[in-house]
């Protein structure tokens, strides 16, 4: 059963989020609120430039660099929200796991669509091993429709040759642009963050109309998973994406991929970015700092 505290911040949330036939403006517009709250004073935000990609630091204050290193790739439905809005959220992961994180300010669609962010993870992430990051203490981390691009992301590094994060964790990801899969089809609760008709429409905006929602790259579903590094899937049960996880994990089981899949009771798509206000967001980055700490070197 959902907490108290997680039924009542569910009660207040607005039932118009996420409408289909919005425009991209309407999604901007509406997500807006949801993003950009101030990191707090007890980490370093820095901007930076690697592989060509521009990126956010987010960093604790402390003298010494921590051992390992989130690269993350934010939410916001391919379509919104820049790294500097994000900070926040970079900041909960730091806390939780000790770490510093590099949140990829990946171009958003439809200005430049897929697969222009999966090549921003790719060149982020050798632009950092080109400076000194060690692979084997770094871990992806995406949320949403950042979850899919982590992924990709890790498709893409697989199949171009040298090194990979020791890890990856999709919190909710959004790994299906067709919304195929039954807890899109045969919706459960209720879920005020998705609906998915919606999700096919900003699948379309982010890989244009002549573009393939079934491209692997697009949606990791499709994907051979041989060769990657272990994967957390965290999901909700009422999570309109729950599916995209479960069959993510089933085709990293087929492939020899270590892969730990978690489908929290009664939780909505996200519910993770309620961290600080219901018990589930704070326990469930709490399993994420466990699984980055056994697969990375601290």
């Amino acid at each position: 059963m959902a907490s108290e505290a997680f039924e009542k911040i569910l009660a207040i949330f607005p039932g118009d989020l996420a409408v289909p036939g919005d425009s991209v403006a309407t999604v901007r517009a509406k997500f807006g609120p949801v993003h950009g709250h101030p990191p707090g004073d007890d980490v370093v935000v820095t901007e930076a430039h690697v592989g060509g990609v521009r990126g956010v630091w987010v960093a604790p204050k402390e003298d010494a660099p921590p051992a390992r290193t989130l690269v993350m790739f934010h939410g916001g439905a391919f379509v919104s929200c820049r790294a500097d809005e994000y900070t926040f959220y970079a900041a909960w992961m730091v806390r939780e796991v000790g770490c510093r994180a590099f949140i990829v300010d990946y171009p958003l669609a439809p200005e430049q669509r897929f697969p222009a962010p999966v090549e921003a993870g790719v060149a982020a992430f050798r632009g950092l091993v080109s400076e000194g990051l060690d692979p084997a203490r770094t871990a992806f981390v995406g949320d949403s429709c950042g979850g899919g691009i982590a992924i990709a992301s890790l498709l893409a590094l697989r199949d171009g040759g040298g090194p990979l994060p020791a890890c990856a964790v999709s919190l909710c990801g959004w790994l299906d642009l067709e919304a195929s899969g039954d807890s899109a089809t045969n919706p459960v609760g209720n879920d005020p963050f998705m609906d998915p008709q919606w999700l096919r429409e900003r699948g379309r905006d982010y890989v244009g109309e002549a573009g393939d929602p079934r491209d692997p790259l697009a949606s990791p579903i499709h994907a051979d998973l041989a060769g990657l590094p272990p994967l957390l899937l965290q999901t909700g049960q009422f999570d309109r994406c729950r599916d995209d996880a479960v069959r993510l994990a089933a085709r990293a089981g087929r492939a020899g991929v270590f892969a730990t899949l978690e489908v929290w009771p009664e939780m909505i798509h996200g519910f993770q970015g309620l961290y600080g206000t219901c018990p589930e967001s704070v326990w469930a980055l709490r399993h994420v700092r466990d699984f980055v700490h056994r697969h990375t070197c601290g």
